[in-house]
C-alpha cells in the first residue's frame, strides 16, 4: 500500500511542482503589471527560457554566461526594485475590513454621501483628496493628519475641504463608514511616466494606491474634473453616474 502511494506521488509530484511554479510566476507578473518592474521581469523570463534551452543543447559557453548573469541579477533586482518589494511585503498582513464590517446597503449609502460631496466640491472648483481604506491599513497616513472620527456625510466632507477650513490641505482617510482623519499626508506617486502637468494632489492620490490597496478620489480645483485612482491607475470620470458605478464596483466587488 505504502509503495503504491509513493509510486503515485512520484508521478504526480512533477505536475504539482509545475503548477506551483506557474501560479507563483503568474501572481508576481500580476502584482507588478503596470510598473517599471513588469518589463524587466518579462525580460528575465525570456533569459530563463534561453538558459534552459542552452542546457538542453549543451551550449556550455552560453550556459556559463547566463548562470553568472542570474547570480549577479539577484542583487541588482533587490536594489532596483526595493520600493516594489517593500510595498509587496507590506501587503502580506492585510486584513479584510469592508467585507466584514459593512453590509452592502451600508456601502451603497456611503457611496452616495461621498458622491454628493465630491461633485458639489467639484462644481465649486474646490479641490479634495480622499482615500478609502480597503484591506491594507492606512494607520501611518491616518496618524499624519488630524483626528476626526465622525460618520461619513456629504456635509462634513464639504466642510473639511472648503478653503476657509484650517484642515482643507491634505487628504481625508475613510475606514468603513467613518472619517478617521483629515489633513493627512499621502506619498507622491513614483510613476515616472506621469505627465508633468499632473498636480501634487493627483500624484498623492495615485501614490497611496501604489503603496496600498486603498481607493483614491480627487477633485481638481483648477478644472473641477473628478478622478478615481485604484491599483496605481487613474480612472477618468465623465459624470456622476459613472463615479457611483465605479465606486460600487471597487467596493462591492472587493466585498465579494
Amino acid at each position: 500500500m505504502m509503495l503504491t502511494i509513493l509510486t503515485i506521488w512520484s508521478l504526480v509530484k512533477p505536475v504539482v511542482e509545475v503548477f506551483v511554479l506557474w501560479f507563483v510566476f503568474y501572481q508576481i507578473l500580476v502584482f507588478f503589471e503596470g510598473t517599471r518592474a513588469f518589463q524587466v521581469l518579462k525580460g528575465l523570463i525570456y533569459l530563463l527560457i534561453g538558459f534552459l534551452i542552452s542546457q538542453l543543447l549543451g551550449l556550455t559557453t552560453l550556459n556559463w554566461l547566463l548562470k553568472n548573469f542570474f547570480a549577479i541579477s539577484i542583487i541588482a533586482i533587490l536594489i532596483i526594485f526595493q520600493q516594489e518589494l517593500r510595498h509587496g511585503l507590506a501587503r502580506l498582513g492585510q486584513q479584510h475590513l469592508f467585507n466584514i464590517s459593512l453590509e452592502e446597503s451600508e456601502i451603497v449609502a456611503l457611496i452616495e454621501e461621498i458622491t454628493t460631496a465630491v461633485h458639489k466640491l467639484a462644481q465649486r472648483k474646490i479641490g479634495c483628496i480622499i482615500a478609502i481604506e480597503r484591506d491594507a491599513k492606512l494607520k501611518t497616513f491616518i496618524d499624519s493628519g488630524i483626528s476626526i472620527d465622525a460618520k461619513v456625510s456629504s456635509e462634513i466632507l464639504q466642510s473639511i475641504f472648503v478653503t476657509a477650513s484650517p484642515i482643507h490641505d491634505g487628504g481625508v482617510v475613510i475606514r468603513n463608514e467613518r472619517i478617521l482623519s483629515a489633513a493627512c499626508l499621502f506619498p507622491l506617486s513614483e510613476n515616472g511616466n506621469l505627465s508633468k502637468i499632473i498636480g501634487t494632489r493627483h500624484r498623492a492620490a495615485l501614490g497611496i494606491t501604489e503603496q496600498t490597496d486603498a481607493i483614491g478620489i480627487i477633485a481638481s480645483e483648477e478644472t473641477g474634473d473628478i478622478s478615481i485612482a485604484a491599483d496605481g491607475r487613474f480612472i477618468p470620470i465623465v459624470n456622476k453616474e459613472r463615479f457611483s458605478s465605479i465606486l460600487k464596483n471597487l467596493l462591492l466587488g472587493h466585498k465579494k
